[in-house]
């Protein structure tokens, strides 16, 4: 198939959406799939160059919406190139910039929500919630409706999407999101990655690995590292990941209060290896967010038989839980010293199983091959992609006489 993604950046420190495009962009195109990709990014960026995917960057758009008067004219052009375009989230001009490009066009668009249409994001921030009434009526409440499908990564976000407008309607399909699974090395990348800190030898490292953002609940580990850090002599916590918010220095002033400032590391965003080999030197990993849609990051983790501990406003914690890959409480302080507790608790024998549990419920639930097949075979579903389809089914065939 030849497929459009449509995003607002191809920024690596927006998030896990465009890690998620990123990697499920290299599988299809291993498998054979065309895969192009759309953003609202300056062409003359720095991860504009480096992205690994044809890619189409039709900024600077104007603000945060993101306008760019060469992003409707484009796309109306290429188009026709494509079996299917996917936008991923909402409340920017991409998504709105698809539907009227593609709502009357051979090109059937989906939307990936991404956890935007989440209820928390209505009772955290009223006055942004009431300025996106302002427009959804005739903007997202319309894109969503005549998307070929939204596509939610759990039944969790699909049913909390429903309380946040009343105006509501959507073709509704779950596709679990996935990630890829992490280099071999893993004693070749941990020592790589302990080299660059060397203050990190022999520690328990408990890791957080996402954006410094209020919704990621930071400042509640932070408070319950204190006591953590108490009754574990050894552990560290590695704070890593970009800062958008800067709110960094007010988090490092919640450390100094309790006197643990010299436990806590901030070593920025980590890419490649050095993500990796933080993966691999860690004791487990934690995310007590206040909504998080899926988390890449969670789910790279279980990919190194790395335990998570999440809140149960992780949209996957339900999975995570049934499992025993990690564990689960309410996103409150004393939440997260509970799943801190719960880990110190387990002995050497315990925790090795978990690790090995880890592992399995990355392959059996959140591995990258798992998502592009859900995600084709909802493409393929469109009236319009017979003809894509019926060559996937011959190219399955031949594969399977060549075996």
């Amino acid at each position: 198939m030849k497929i459009l993604h449509l995003v607002s950046t191809v920024d690596p420190r927006s998030g896990g959406p465009i890690e998620g495009v990123r990697q499920s962009g290299l599988a299809m195109t291993s498998l054979g799939h065309q895969i192009e990709v759309a953003s609202l990014d300056p062409i003359d960026a720095p991860y504009v160059r480096d992205f690994p995917l044809p890619l189409h960057a039709l900024g600077p758009g104007r603000g945060h919406y993101g306008y760019s008067a060469d992003y409707l004219p484009w796309l109306r052009a290429e188009a026709p190139r494509f079996d299917a375009a996917i936008v991923h989230g909402l409340w920017q001009y991409h998504g709105l910039g698809a539907r009227r490009a593609l709502r009357d066009a051979n090109v059937p668009y989906y939307v990936y929500a991404h956890g935007m249409l989440d209820p928390w994001f209505r009772r955290t921030y009223p006055v942004k919630h009431l300025k996106k009434w302002a427009y959804w009526p005739w903007a997202e409440y319309r894109v969503l409706r005549d998307a070929a499908a939204v596509i939610f990564t759990t039944d969790e976000e699909r049913r909390l999407a429903r309380e946040s407008f009343w105006l509501y309607r959507a073709n509704e399909r779950v596709v679990p999101f996935g990630a890829s699974a992490p280099p071999a090395s893993a004693d070749a990348l941990r020592d790589a990655f302990l080299r660059t800190s060397p203050h990190l030898q022999n520690k328990r490292i408990v890791l957080f690995l996402g954006r410094l953002h209020p919704k990621k609940g930071c400042d509640m580990l932070i408070h319950a590292f204190a006591e953590h850090a108490r009754e574990t002599p050894d552990a560290h916590l590695l704070m890593a990941g970009p800062d958008p918010a800067h709110w960094q220095p007010a988090l490092q002033a919640i450390a100094q209060s309790h006197g643990i400032a010299h436990r806590i590391s901030w070593p920025g965003m980590l890419q490649g290896d050095l993500k990796w080999g933080a993966f691999y030197a860690s004791d487990v990993f934690v995310l007590p967010s206040h909504q998080e849609n899926f988390g890449v990051a969670v789910a790279e983790a279980l990919a190194c038989g790395l335990p998570v501990l999440v809140s149960d406003k992780v949209n996957v914690w339900r999975e995570i839980d049934s499992d025993h890959a990690g564990f689960v409480a309410p996103d409150t302080i004393a939440g997260t010293q509970q799943m801190l507790a719960s880990w110190r608790a387990l002995d050497d024998s315990a925790r090795h199983a978990m690790r090995a549990q880890a592992r399995r419920t990355f392959d059996a639930r959140f591995a990258v091959e798992g998502m592009v097949k859900a995600l084709l075979a909802l493409l393929h579903e469109h009236p319009s992609n017979a003809d894509a389809r019926s060559r996937a089914e011959r190219a399955m065939r031949t594969a399977s006489a060549r075996n």
